[in-house]
């Protein structure tokens, strides 16, 4: 099946099996390997994407399904070569240890990035309990993503001088 889908940005137009697995055809098809596969059966979250900025298990999606839709993988996180404010927090917190969950952890957490607010660490155990670590002991993660959402807000919350 002819399948047109926009990866980061980039448009796609690709033939597909109809059984085709989104997380297969963005790592065998489009060589976008961030997109991690743990568990195969969506529940480790280790394969999370973006689908129209919605976190999404790829393992449990087929490609034909994403026909005309939007994906941002973790490849699509940073610009111009500099790290997004999750992967700094990540890295600043010690949020990761072996990385193979990190990318799913990271788009489970974009869309409550995006929204610049505050959470407190009960909260965010809530929103990453669909994402398995089996490394950190989840502390780091919670304390990273503090991080990031601390400094997500101050920055909406800086104003814009005219110059």
């Amino acid at each position: 099946m002819k399948t047109h889908i926009i990866v980061n940005g980039e448009a796609h137009e690709r033939d597909v099996e109809p059984r085709l697995l989104l997380s297969d055809f963005l790592r065998h098809t489009l060589g976008l390997n961030g997109t991690n596969v743990g568990c195969e059966h969506g529940v480790c979250g280790s394969c999370t994407i973006l689908l129209d900025g919605e976190p999404v298990r790829s393992c449990t999606t087929l490609a034909v399904q994403v026909d005309g839709r939007r994906i941002t993988t973790i490849e699509g996180l940073g610009h111009d070569g500099e790290l997004h404010g999750l992967q700094r927090a990540f890295t600043a917190r010690h949020g990761l240890q072996c990385g193979f969950c990190t990318p799913g952890f990271l788009m489970t957490l974009l869309p409550v990035y995006n929204e610049a607010k505050r959470l407190e660490p009960d909260a965010i155990r809530e929103v990453i309990s669909g994402n398995t670590c089996r490394c950190t002991g989840y502390q780091q993660i919670v304390e990273a993503v503090q991080l990031a959402l601390d400094e997500a807000a101050a920055l909406a919350e800086t104003p814009i001088l005219d110059a």
